[in-house]
């Protein structure tokens, strides 16, 4: 079992930054594949970013490409996502996910087995 708890969202205008963090507990964070969905109202929730478990390895959707940065800590059990030059369109509830399966690359929100509760991020134009 791991638990997820996001914080650092918020309204920001077109065009800041913002960094959400994802802290864990329980077992060993190391252990987690980590990602980052979003869901806006009326839409399905979509891939944002994945990293692996030792941070090596990220990718992207394609809608924040060269604007977010995934990056973790495993000595303090956490996640972040860097975001820049935000666009209204990023507007969403902003949920972190974790998995014990490393075995590819998970970027359908059906493939992870744990989630944080989720933070709302709004971007104004």
């Amino acid at each position: 079992q791991v638990q997820l708890v996001e914080s650092g969202g918020g309204l920001v205008q077109a065009g800041d930054s913002l960094r959400l963090s994802c802290a864990a507990t329980g077992r060993t964070f190391s252990s987690f594949v980590m990602a980052w969905f979003r869901q806006a109202p009326g839409k399905e929730r979509e891939f944002v970013a994945y990293i692996s478990r030792g941070g090596g390895n990220t990718y992207y959707a394609d809608s924040v490409k060269g604007r977010f940065t995934i990056s973790r800590d495993n000595a303090k059990n956490t996640v972040y996502l860097q975001m820049n030059s935000l666009k209204s369109e990023d507007t969403a509830v902003y949920l972190c996910a974790a998995d014990s399966d490393y075995s590819y690359v998970k970027y359908s929100p059906g493939r992870y087995d744990y989630w944080g509760q989720g933070i709302q991020v709004t971007v104004s134009s």
